[in-house]
C-alpha cells in the first residue's frame, strides 16, 4: 500500500510537470531541423536592436515609449520577427577611451539598479504583442557596455587609469583574457545573471523564465578567449555558465554569442568544441568585412568581389560544422558602411544592399536545401533617429542609434528611410517562411 501511494504520488508529480510545460506555449525550441514554435518551423530575419531595453527608461515619451512602439511596428511591417538586445551595462564612466552605454544595470560590484530591467520588461511585453522574439546578451567582451573589462577592474586586475585610457590591441587582449580565470569576476558575472533570471516583470508579472517573448539567453556579446593561454578557462566558463542558466531556466535556449572562428583565433576545432556542449542549443557567427580588414578606408566598391567571396566561404565553413553537430546556425551580426564609407543617412546604400542580398540569398538557399542556417540579424536598426550634427561619436544624453558608442554614429546603422534595404529585408523575410 505504501509503495502504491508513492508510485501514485510520483505519477501525479510527473503529470503535473508535463501539464505545466504544455500549458506554456509559444517558446522557441531548437532541434536538428532548426527552430520551432508550438511545433511549427520558425526561421527569421531579425535585427540587432541592442538599445531596445533602454528606450522605456527615457522620461520623454517621444524618445522612449512612443519611439519604441513606432519602431517595433515598423520592423514588424517589414518582416522582422527577432531582435538581439543588450540586457544591461556594467559600471559607469569612461572605459577604453570611450563613453560607455548608460544607465547601468550594475553600477558597482554586486549592486543592481532594479529600475533598469523595467525597460526590458516593457520591450518584451511590446514584442509579445507583435509575436516577436528576443535574443538577450548578458554581458560583453567589448568595452562599450562595461563588460569583462569592468569586472576585472572591480577585482583590481585593471586600475582606474588604465581602464579609462585607450588600450592597445595587445593590452586589450592581455587584460580581457584574464576574465575567465578571475574567480571573483566569475562570481560577479554569475550574480548578475542570477539577478536577471530571478526578475519578475513589472508589466506582465511573469518571471523571465516564463516570458515566451524571450527566444534565448546569450552568455555575452562576442566572447573570445583573446589569448591561447585562456582557452581552457574560456571553455569552462561557457560550460558552467550555460549549465547554471539552463538549470535555473529550462524554458529558453542558450547560445554563446561568438563571432565564429574569427573569435576563436581561427580555430574551427575550438569553435566546434564549445558548441558541442549539450546546454548550448545553437551556433552563431558574425561577419565584419571592415573590422577584419577585407577592405580599407573608402575602398568598398572595388573590394566587393573579395567581401562577397570571403563572406560566402566563412558562412559555408560554419554551416558545415553546424550540420555535423545537428544544431541550428544563426548569422547574428553583419554590417557594412554606406557607399563611400559615409556616416550620412542621405548617402546611398548600393554596396550594403549587395552585401545584404548576398547573405540573404545564402540563408534562403540553406532553408530550401534543409540546411542548418535558421536565422539572421543584421546590424543594426537605428529607427528614425539621426546622428547628432557636429560630432562623430555618441555622448551621454544623445539618442541611441544602431552603432554603439565606440563606433562612428551612422557607420552601420540601417535607418527607417533606407528604402532599398527594407525592400530586400521584406522580400527575403517572406521567402524563407
Amino acid at each position: 500500500m505504501r509503495w502504491t501511494f508513492q508510485i501514485l504520488l510520483l505519477s501525479i508529480i510527473l503529470f503535473s510537470s508535463i501539464h505545466q510545460v504544455k500549458a506554456q506555449p509559444g517558446f522557441v525550441k531548437a532541434g536538428t531541423s532548426g527552430f520551432s514554435v508550438d511545433g511549427k518551423p520558425y526561421a527569421y530575419i531579425g535585427a540587432n536592436y541592442w538599445y531596445g531595453a533602454l528606450l522605456g527608461l527615457e522620461k520623454d515619451p517621444r524618445r522612449g515609449i512612443i519611439r519604441l512602439r513606432k519602431e517595433l511596428d515598423f520592423l514588424k511591417s517589414k518582416g522582422v520577427s527577432n531582435l538581439r538586445v543588450l540586457v544591461g551595462a556594467e559600471g559607469t564612466g569612461q572605459i577604453n577611451g570611450v563613453t560607455r552605454v548608460t544607465p547601468a544595470l550594475q553600477p558597482s560590484p554586486g549592486n543592481f539598479n532594479a529600475d533598469i530591467l523595467n525597460g526590458l520588461d516593457l520591450l518584451l511585453a511590446e514584442m509579445h504583442k507583435r509575436k516577436m522574439y528576443a535574443v538577450l546578451f548578458l554581458s560583453n567582451n567589448w568595452e562599450w557596455s562595461g563588460g569583462f573589462l569592468q569586472y576585472l577592474n572591480w577585482e583590481g586586475k585593471i586600475n582606474n587609469d588604465t581602464l579609462q585610457r585607450k588600450l592597445t590591441w595587445d593590452e586589450q587582449r592581455d587584460y580581457t583574457s584574464q576574465f575567465y580565470s578571475c574567480q571573483p569576476c566569475m562570481l560577479n558575472y554569475k550574480k548578475q545573471v542570477a539577478y536577471i533570471l530571478a526578475h519578475k516583470s513589472s508589466v506582465t508579472g511573469k518571471t523571465y523564465a516564463e516570458e515566451s517573448a524571450i527566444m534565448a539567453w546569450e552568455l555575452a556579446n562576442e566572447p573570445r578567449p583573446m589569448r591561447a593561454g585562456a582557452i581552457d578557462a574560456y571553455k569552462s566558463w561557457i560550460a558552467e555558465s550555460a549549465a547554471f542558466i539552463k538549470k535555473t531556466d529550462p524554458n529558453h535556449l542558450i547560445t554563446i554569442g561568438t563571432e565564429g572562428t574569427m573569435g576563436t583565433d581561427e580555430s574551427p576545432s575550438l569553435y566546434k568544441e564549445i558548441h558541442t556542449i549539450p546546454t548550448i542549443d545553437y551556433l552563431t557567427l558574425h561577419i565584419w568585412p571592415k573590422n577584419w580588414g577585407w577592405f580599407k578606408d573608402e575602398a568598398i566598391a572595388e573590394s566587393m568581389p573579395l567581401i562577397l567571396g570571403k563572406s560566402a566561404s566563412y558562412i559555408a565553413r560554419h554551416e558545415q560544422i553546424a550540420a555535423e553537430l545537428h544544431k541550428p546556425l544563426v548569422i547574428e551580426e553583419f554590417g557594412l558602411p554606406r557607399d563611400g564609407h559615409s556616416f550620412c543617412p542621405d548617402v546611398s546604400t548600393v554596396y550594403r544592399d549587395e552585401f545584404y542580398r548576398h547573405i540573404f540569398s545564402i540563408f534562403a538557399t540553406s532553408r530550401k536545401e534543409h540546411g542548418p542556417i535558421s536565422g539572421l540579424n543584421f546590424w543594426a536598426y537605428g529607427g528614425n533617429v539621426r546622428p547628432h550634427q557636429g560630432r562623430v561619436f555618441w555622448q551621454e544624453g544623445d539618442e541611441f542609434l544602431g552603432d554603439p558608442p565606440q563606433e562612428e554614429q551612422g557607420l552601420n546603422t540601417v535607418f527607417n528611410t533606407d528604402v532599398s534595404t527594407w525592400k530586400l529585408i521584406y522580400y527575403f523575410s517572406n521567402l524563407i517562411k
